[in-house]
C-alpha cells in the first residue's frame, strides 16, 4: 500500500479494492513493530544468550537466566520460544552409543606429565558433586601441580560455566603471577564455554584439554577428589548445601593445606612445601 501510494494510488482506493479498513493501516504505519513483538524479541534474545553460554541448560534454567538479565517471562513462555527456535539442552537429546564428546578447544599440552618446576606453571581443574537434603552441591577446584595446593575453588548449587569461571578468578586473585600458566581440564562443557575461554585469555593463561575416555589424563585431580570424598563427603549425611559448603571449605583450608602431610612433598603440607621451595617473591599469598 505504501508503494502504491508513492505511485499516486490513493490509500482509500487501495483499501477499498483489498477490502481493508484504513484505521489499522494508519496505526501500523505509525508503529510498524508492536510492543508485543518487540517484547518477544527481547525475550528471545535473552534466552539465546543464556543458551549460547550454557548449552546444557533446559528451558527452566534458561528462563531463570533471562529473568536475571531483566527479560521478564513465565516458564511456559520460555518453553514456547525455545521450542520455536529449537534451542534444546544438549543433555535432553537422545544419543547413540557412538556419540562423541564435545570438541576440544585446546590441545593436550600435559600428556599425563603432572609435574612442574615451580608454582603457577601447571594447574589442574575439575568438578565434583554431592547430594544434600537441599539438592546437589557442586565444587570446582583448581590445583597447582607444583605443591598440590588448591589455589582456587568455587561452590554452587548449579553446575554451569560460571562455576568454573569463579574458581579460576579466585585462583588468579590468590596467586597473581599466572602469565603463561597452563590450565589442564577434561572436556566438560563448563571448561569449553565461551565465558571460561574468555577468562583464560583475560588472565593470559594457556588452556589444555585431555583426551576422551582417558581417565588417567586428569588422575592427579581425581586423587584430591578421592580424599575429599573419604574425609568429608561420605563421612555423614548432609542436610543442607550450606552445611556441606562450610565443611568443604574448612577441610580444604585447615586440614588439606596446613595439616595433611604428603609423601610426594617430602612429608610436608602443601603450604609448607611452597614456603620451603620458593623464594619470598614467589610465595603465594
Amino acid at each position: 500500500m505504501k508503494e502504491l501510494a508513492v505511485d499516486g494510488v490513493p490509500v482509500t482506493v487501495t483499501c477499498r479494492v483489498l477490502k481493508l479498513a484504513r484505521q489499522p493501516y494508519y496505526r501500523w504505519l505509525d508503529k510498524p513493530v508492536t510492543d508485543a513483538v518487540l517484547e518477544e524479541a527481547y525475550r528471545a534474545n535473552a534466552l539465546f544468550d543464556a543458551h549460547r553460554d550454557d548449552p546444557e541448560f533446559g528451558y527452566r534454567f534458561l528462563a531463570d537466566e533471562a529473568r536475571g538479565a531483566g527479560a521478564r517471562m513465565a516458564d511456559r513462555t520460555a518453553w514456547r520460544i525455545c521450542r520455536e527456535n529449537r534451542w534444546w539442552s544438549v543433555f535432553g537429546k537422545k544419543r547413540g552409543r557412538g556419540k562423541k564428546a564435545g570438541p576440544p578447544v585446546h590441545d593436550d599440552l600435559v600428556s599425563r606429565n603432572f609435574t612442574a618446576t615451580g608454582p603457577n606453571r601447571l594447574w589442574l581443574a575439575d568438578i565434583t558433586e554431592h547430594a544434600t537434603g537441599d539438592g546437589k552441591l557442586y565444587l570446582c577446584a583448581i590445583k597447582d601441580v607444583f605443591s598440590n595446593r588448591i589455589v582456587g575453588y568455587s561452590i554452587d548449587a548449579r553446575m554451569k560455566s560460571r562455576l568454573a569461571v569463579t574458581a579460576l578468578d579466585n585462583a588468579v586473585a590468590r596467586r597473581e603471577h599466572v602469565d603463561g600458566c597452563i590450565l589442564h581440564s577434561d572436556r566438560g562443557s563448563q571448561f569449553r564455554s565461551r565465558k571460561f575461554l574468555r577468562a583464560l585469555d583475560r588472565h593470559r593463561m594457556v588452556g589444555s584439554i585431555g583426551r576422551v575416555g582417558a581417565a588417567g589424563d586428569n588422575a592427579a585431580m581425581e586423587s584430591f577428589f578421592s580424599l575429599l570424598q573419604k574425609n568429608v563427603l561420605d563421612r555423614r549425611s548432609w542436610t543442607t548445601r550450606e552445611e556441606l559448603r562450610i565443611a568443604i571449605v574448612t577441610w580444604i583450608e585447615r586440614t588439606y593445606h596446613r595439616r595433611r602431610r604428603q609423601a610426594a612433598l617430602g612429608r610436608l603440607t602443601p603450604v609448607e612445601f611452597e614456603i620451603v621451595m620458593t623464594t619470598p617473591a614467589l610465595q603465594a599469598a
